[in-house]
Parts: structure tokens; sequence; C-alpha cells
């Protein structure tokens, strides 16, 4: 028996299997778009009962979201289903400060251009 009650044969079906060279084999197309899709049906889940946050809503989103939960953990590696949890409640950040900002205003910038002014006068132009 492993640590605190875990034994070392219960692994996560979706974690990547060890290499030869001490590394892990990447997932394939199918396997990502099958975790693709059991994190889409969780975030719907979340949408459905107004949790953004199901790190920091964890009991409340397991007792809603138990099966669609268990879904997106069986189907992809754990530190991918932390990954994308964290993902969510970043991009709602990023586009809530997109609407505030233009709200007051703001202009976006320009893409900076490759090279920029440097290359322009080495190339004589």
């Amino acid at each position: 028996m492993g640590w605190f009650g875990l034994t070392a044969d219960k692994k996560n079906p979706a974690d990547p299997e060890p290499s030869s060279d001490g590394g892990y084999v990447a997932p394939d197309r199918s396997t990502r778009a099958v975790c693709y899709e059991m994190r889409d049906q969780f975030f719907q889940c979340l949408d459905r009962h107004d949790i953004l946050d199901s790190v920091k809503e964890d009991e409340k989103a397991k007792k809603v979201c138990g099966p669609e939960l268990a879904g997106f953990e069986k189907s992809c590696a754990s530190s991918w289903v932390t990954y994308f949890k964290k993902r969510r409640v970043f991009e709602y950040q990023k586009e809530e400060t997109i609407r505030r900002l233009e709200g007051e205003g703001a202009v976006g910038r320009p893409p900076p251009t490759a090279g920029g002014i440097a290359t322009t006068a080495l190339r004589g132009k």
C-alpha cells in the first residue's frame, strides 16, 4: 500500500506512458479529441450551474457535475485537467478585462511589425 492509502496500481488510464528515454509518450490525435470532448462537456455543465472556478468551488462542481467531471478526469492526463481548469478562469478574466477597457474607451494597439524600425533602417529604406 502506498502513502495515504493510495496504491501504485491505481493509475489514470489517460496518464501518458513512460518512454524508453525517461520522458513520456504524447497522446495521439484521437486520445486528445476525446479529452477535449469530455472537457467541453464538463465546462458546459459548469456553465449551466454558474460555476466559473471549479478549483475553488470543487465541492459544488463535484456535486452538480460529478459524471462530467469523472469523464473529464478519466479521459485526460491529470496535469491537463488542472491546466484546463485554471485556463478557464484565466480566459474569463482576460475577456472581462478587455470588455472593461473597451468600455473605458481603450483602443487596441496594432500588432508589432516583424523586425520593426531597425530592420527597415538596415535595408536602406
